[in-house]
């Protein structure tokens, strides 16, 4: 069985000229060959990890009137049983809270929204934007790695993600209702719709991917690591040389617990183009270009999250 490559990026931060290039070149491969790695040695503080863990059992354990309370688009809660995998018209079973770039006062708009923070949970807003900062600041250097892999310079991606539109998303998936739909699922099929996306390890199994012969393989990794992973826009803009990889969250098949996870959804600019990058284009671009802006948008209405 193929199994899920594990990468130290203190080997990137902190190496030699040469052992930057081998973490490179194992990131490639890992992307290329599932599409998955796990990241060790990040430096995202286990204890921050801790800490939001306990603050997203905290949120999530609210009534459910109060939190309905902060519901609003592209940011806050949404409620169990709201968005869909593309193409499947059965509810995810998850409830989950998102979080994007605090705004300066000029950004505030339908691409940056004020972010909407739970007053009952005192110490959320600031432990979920250190957390979000760190988790930035690592896809920024993971970009910096593949960047000359790609023909690019390694700072070229710099610009587009350090003020993109990325999400923080806080999930929750509760037990298993008795009269649960039996096509429904924790996370049905999909992919990605972002560059990168960067997960602290979920607490609770059920993540798994699909391979590129058909067969899917659980991501099972220690609670401090990073689960990393490439998505849509990476694709296009790739020419699919990095194919973003089929993955789901499955409901559970022993104790019918919760299960908490916390992917950091990596966005470029609105205005980013995902047309294919010189090096990547061989015999031809396989999709037209478009922008990152309207690419996010058309999948948000796919997934029923934008009407």
């Amino acid at each position: 069985m193929q199994h899920v490559s594990e990468l130290s990026l203190r080997a990137y931060t902190s190496g030699d000229p040469a052992t930057r290039r081998a973490f490179a070149d194992e990131l490639m491969r890992g992307f290329q060959d599932l599409g998955f790695i796990i990241l060790t040695d990040h430096g995202v503080s286990p204890a921050l990890i801790a800490r939001a863990y306990d603050m997203a059992e905290r949120v999530f354990a609210l009534p459910e009137e109060t939190k309905r309370r902060y519901t609003a688009r592209r940011v806050g809660y949404t409620p169990f049983g709201i968005e869909h995998a593309k193409g499947y018209r059965h509810p995810d079973l998850k409830e989950f809270w998102s979080i994007g770039h605090e705004p300066i006062a000029d950004e505030i708009g339908e691409e940056f929204p004020a972010n909407i923070w739970p007053s009952e949970v005192p110490g959320f807003r600031e432990t979920y934007l250190d957390l979000f900062e760190a988790l930035n600041q690592t896809g920024i250097v993971l970009l910096r790695a593949l960047a000359p892999k790609l023909g690019l310079d390694e700072r070229y991606f710099d610009a587009l993600v350090t003020r993109g539109t990325s999400t923080l998303r806080v999930l929750h998936y509760p037990p298993l209702a008795p009269d649960v739909d039996p096509h429904a699922v924790r996370s049905a099929a999909h992919e990605d719709i972002n560059f990168l996306t960067i997960m602290v390890a979920a607490k609770g199994p059920g993540l798994e991917l699909l391979d590129r012969n058909g067969t899917w393989l659980p991501v099972v990794t220690e609670p401090t690591n990073l689960i990393v992973d490439t998505g849509d826009m990476l694709a296009r803009m790739t020419n699919f040389v990095l194919p973003a990889t089929t993955h789901r969250v499955v409901n559970p098949a022993g104790p019918n617990v919760d299960r908490y996870s916390m992917p950091f959804f990596m966005h470029p600019t609105p205005q980013t183009s995902l047309k294919a990058i010189p090096s990547c284009i061989g015999d031809g671009e396989k999709l037209p270009a478009i922008t990152a802006g309207d690419f996010h948008k058309e999948r948000l209405r796919e997934i029923g999250l934008m009407a």
